[in-house]
């Protein structure tokens, strides 16, 4: 199978052995952050560093000032942490060593967006911002990430992108120091907790026959249980129990269109962008209705908008089912490798076999930085057998 490792610029700028030593794992290609989000990361064989701090989301490489000029809402320079053209010079060390080289570009995930411009976030129905998430259903945001994903996506010589985070992103989010576990919200209660009344999304409401302060009088209603520790957690019907099945359905229709939109948006403007042949990826779940870094979909319709998926696998590759059932694209299986991440490199071969069985073309590796040696040597094994 065709298996690619996540990689950040600062992996490699800096250290003359990093290239070579992510190729000898036996990985055909790297998927390699252009555009990412605020992070804290070790890079345990740098030469130079232990850790590096990302103290905000930005592009790894220089702006098209045209392109920006101008507009409220652009993406931010990084700092030290990726100087200069950080993704470009990455880039050209990995494919000097032999790997096909994509890029990895978080969207819809931006905790400084949301600082310096708050009404761009999510709003709960308790009217608290969620400064992490762009709300997508404003108009300004959708063209920043259309725009950004077109440019951030289409880096010189690479020859496909992985989108992530092109969707809803809601609560659950490790924001800083993140205290929000004290309640089990489950399913149900994230999806309540992750419903958006900003301007737009109140007018979307009313597009789908439902009052906004009605409704958001009704989410609290119905997360009353969930503060007690009370509600059981089936899923989305839990979401219909608790707040009605019409208007259960009725958010979900907005937030379902919403999402559909821009995904259809960005993956055309990026191969708009791109050269021909170049491979659009992105992270997704078959659930529609859940949030996040992986955005929740319908299998059918992304896999009739962009050529493939990578899908999170790491407790387990049943995810990969529905997409497969579509009989078309690629379905990239998403494995952790790194043991103090919660992945398992030393059963990655039998972890692989299950998701090829389950229907996954190819696989990605999680992370090849982040891993210590002991993990990589797990997997250079592993993908020895694969």
């Amino acid at each position: 199978m065709k298996t690619s490792a996540f990689v950040y610029p600062w992996d490699v700028n800096g250290d003359p052995d990093a290239a070579r030593r992510i190729a000898d794992l036996g990985v055909q290609q790297v998927t390699l952050a252009a555009a990412y989000h605020s992070t804290r990361a070790l890079t345990p064989r740098h030469p130079r560093h232990r850790v590096v701090t990302a103290e905000h989301a930005a592009v790894l490489y220089p702006a098209d000032e045209q392109r920006w000029q101008g507009r409220e809402l652009r993406p931010y320079s990084a700092g030290g942490w990726a100087p200069g053209d950080a993704y470009g010079e990455a880039a050209t060390a990995l494919a000097d060593a032999g790997l096909d080289v994509h890029t990895w570009v978080v969207l819809a995930h931006n905790s400084r967006l949301g600082a310096e411009h708050p009404d761009t976030s999510v709003v709960n129905a308790y009217g608290d911002r969620y400064p992490w998430a762009p709300c997508i259903a404003q108009p300004a945001t959708r063209a920043y990430l259309v725009d950004l994903a077109a440019e951030a996506a289409t880096r010189p010589g690479a020859h496909g992108t992985e989108l992530e985070s092109l969707g809803w992103y809601g609560l659950a989010h490790l924001h800083a120091h993140d205290k929000t576990a004290g309640v089990g919200l489950g399913e149900a209660g994230q999806y309540l907790m992750s419903l958006c009344f900003c301007a737009d999304c109140r007018a979307g409401y009313g597009q789908h026959g439902l009052d906004a302060d009605e409704l958001a009088r009704a989410v609290r209603a119905a997360l009353e249980p969930v503060w007690r520790g009370e509600a059981t957690d089936d899923g989305w019907p839990t979401v219909e129990k608790l707040l009605g099945a019409d208007p259960a359905a009725a958010t979900r229709a907005h937030r379902d269109a919403t999402a559909r939109s821009l995904q259809e948006a960005a993956v055309a403007a990026v191969r708009e962008a791109a050269p021909a042949g170049f491979q659009v990826l992105l992270h997704a779940d078959p659930v529609s209705y859940h949030c996040g870094a992986n955005a929740g979909v319908d299998p059918a319709h992304i896999l009739s908008v962009a050529d493939g998926v990578v899908v999170p696998c790491t407790g387990g590759a049943a995810p990969v089912r529905p997409f497969a059932e579509q009989g078309t694209g690629i379905v990239a299986a998403n494995l952790t490798v790194v043991r103090g991440m919660g992945g398992s490199p030393h059963t990655l071969a039998a972890d692989a076999r299950a998701a090829r069985e389950l229907g996954a073309t190819e696989l990605r590796l999680y992370h090849a930085g982040l891993a210590s040696d002991a993990d990589l040597d797990a997997v250079r094994e592993a993908l020895a057998h694969v």
